[in-house]
């Protein structure tokens, strides 16, 4: 069966009309970082059985897939048909092809949101201070607050001295009670630049009385600056009272107004689901512990500041309805839809929930397409045959940064979408026994390897999960790379031992984001 291509000018089209189009470029990670369309969403070949159901919600939507000239667009595409979606091309040409056509292309991740970060600067004049200046308060122990935006986990790698983990979507909520002071000076930190540039003006916008200021260049703009950064820290924001929540709710509630946030209630969601022309996500903007204790059945967790920051990857349908909750105080939800709506998206924040009606417990369950019929093992035989039998190895289909936080001693890494070159690495043995995290893309892989090796393939059930679960032993590190670790694009704003001269290209590089949104012309965004 041929499948049909499209070009420029029908994508450019699609995104000048506001029209639903999932633009998916099918490499992985660090290619997709090199250079691709503003809007291209990454959606690597290897995981689109088990990303596709949840990032593209209607069968029918209008899919066009991209690569750079690897083929990998075509075998997506007949993924994809596979799957059930019925309005499936190719990007004729590839990126060189989008090249050609007079189309933009953009380095890094997250282009969408880090472009509109600069905007936002650009045109409200947001302040900043640099990292001498806000050292020179801390030192001389001057009345601040520095609150880091980022997740939990980025602010626990490295931080600036005396800073407090307040993830984005949190501030307008937090910031009264940990700055009763209305005197107290705020400093709002990232790693980079577009976090705190959103955060600081989300404080300003929600008219909070204190002087607030983005640490300018975040934790780079301090190591650049020869200034050390904590480490290991655990500051965590507190909960408030409820005449602090309640005013933060109207705070929040009169910045989504004034960006043209509409408002949903719970009889519209019955609508939205079962419409067939038209794409919906559903986002619970709370912390993820929240979400855990209960939930909207159908909402996902996605953290407001997180979302604001990286909306393509988990809404990768531009032109989509995004419906965002915040069950306790909607602040959660209010703040990032006001930012969602001036990048241009259909927006509405859900309100009047009841506790009642928070009936999932949890995490969000992917939906997953059947698994395929395959053989498989359960760990502790899986153990026992790699102690007694050297015919048997491994293959973790894990992101490389899963594979050396921790995977089965003896096992390889491999990427799918590179599966022949790796074929060619791993030892040729008699049995491969497939693992993952998530567990359910094993499945997808084996009958790819089988075809290529012709030994038996079997699959870990429960995958790298069931083997920590049943406490046998992990290996750290990167031992055995069958496939170069391409799946991730190690960001310059991320560790600790970052190149000083990429982190000053990666702040160059955000400087001309802003004229690079005025050539590629479609991204409709606009600044409260």
């Amino acid at each position: 069966m041929s499948i049909q291509t499209k070009d420029y000018a029908f994508v450019r089209n699609k995104l000048l009309n506001k029209e639903e189009i999932a633009l998916l470029d099918v490499r992985e990670e660090d290619p997709h970082a090199q250079e691709h369309p503003l809007f291209a969403a990454n959606l690597p070949l290897a995981r689109i059985e088990i990303d596709a159901f949840g990032k593209l919600p209607k069968k029918n939507i209008s899919i066009v897939t991209l690569d750079d000239g690897e083929g990998y667009s075509l075998l997506a595409a007949q993924k994809l048909i596979d799957l059930g979606y019925s309005d499936v091309s190719i990007f004729v040409g590839g990126v060189q092809g989008w090249k050609a056509a007079g189309g933009e292309v953009f380095k890094d991740v997250n282009v969408p949101s880090k472009s509109f970060g600069e905007l936002v600067e650009t045109k409200r004049h947001t302040p900043s201070l640099s990292a001498q200046e806000v050292k020179q308060l801390i030192d001389a122990k001057e009345d601040v607050v520095v609150v880091d935006v980022r997740r939990f986990d980025e602010y626990n790698t490295m931080s600036i001295p005396t800073g407090i983990s307040v993830p984005g979507a949190e501030l307008v909520l937090r910031l009264p009670e940990l700055a009763p002071n209305p005197k107290t000076k705020i400093i709002v930190n990232c790693a980079g630049r577009t976090r705190s540039i959103i955060g600081t003006q989300s404080l300003i916008n929600a008219g909070i009385p204190n002087e607030v200021n983005a640490l300018r260049n975040g934790t780079i703009g301090w190591t650049l600056a020869g200034q050390e950064l904590d480490k290991g820290q655990t500051r965590k924001f507190t909960e408030v009272d409820s005449g602090t929540a309640k005013e933060a709710a109207a705070r929040s509630r009169s910045v989504a107004d004034r960006a043209g946030v509409k408002r949903a209630s719970i009889a519209d969601l019955d609508i939205w689901k079962t419409q067939s022309d038209r794409t919906t996500y559903f986002f619970d903007t709370r912390t993820p512990e929240e979400y855990e204790a209960g939930h909207l059945p159908d909402f996902r967790s996605v953290p407001g500041g997180q979302l604001v920051q990286e909306t393509e990857m988990v809404a990768p349908v531009r032109g989509a309805r995004i419906v965002l909750t915040d069950p306790s105080n909607g602040v959660r939800a209010n703040m990032p839809a006001s930012w969602l709506a001036q990048m241009a998206w259909d927006v509405y924040v859900l309100d009047d929930i009841k506790a009642s009606e928070l009936t999932e417990k949890g995490l969000w369950n992917p939906p997953l397409p059947p698994l395929p019929t395959v053989e498989t093992v359960d760990a502790q035989t899986l153990s026992a045959w790699l102690k007694l039998d050297s015919n048997t190895i491994v293959v973790d289909f894990s992101t490389h940064a899963h594979y050396v936080k921790g995977h089965i001693p003896g096992s390889w890494y491999a990427l799918r979408s590179q599966l022949a070159d790796a074929v060619e690495k791993i030892p040729q043995v008699d049995r491969y026994v497939l693992t993952s995290t998530p567990s359910q893309l094993s499945y997808f892989v084996a009958e790819e390897l089988k075809a290529l090796t012709k030994s038996d393939v079997v699959v870990l059930e429960g995958g790298n999960g069931a083997w920590m679960a049943a406490g046998l032993e992990l290996e750290k590190g990167p031992s055995h790379l069958a496939s170069l670790p391409l799946d991730r694009y190690k960001r310059p704003y991320e560790g600790t031992s970052v190149d000083p001269a990429a982190m000053q290209a990666y702040l160059d590089w955000e400087f001309g984001l802003v004229e690079q949104l005025g050539k590629d012309g479609t991204h409709h965004f606009w600044v409260l």
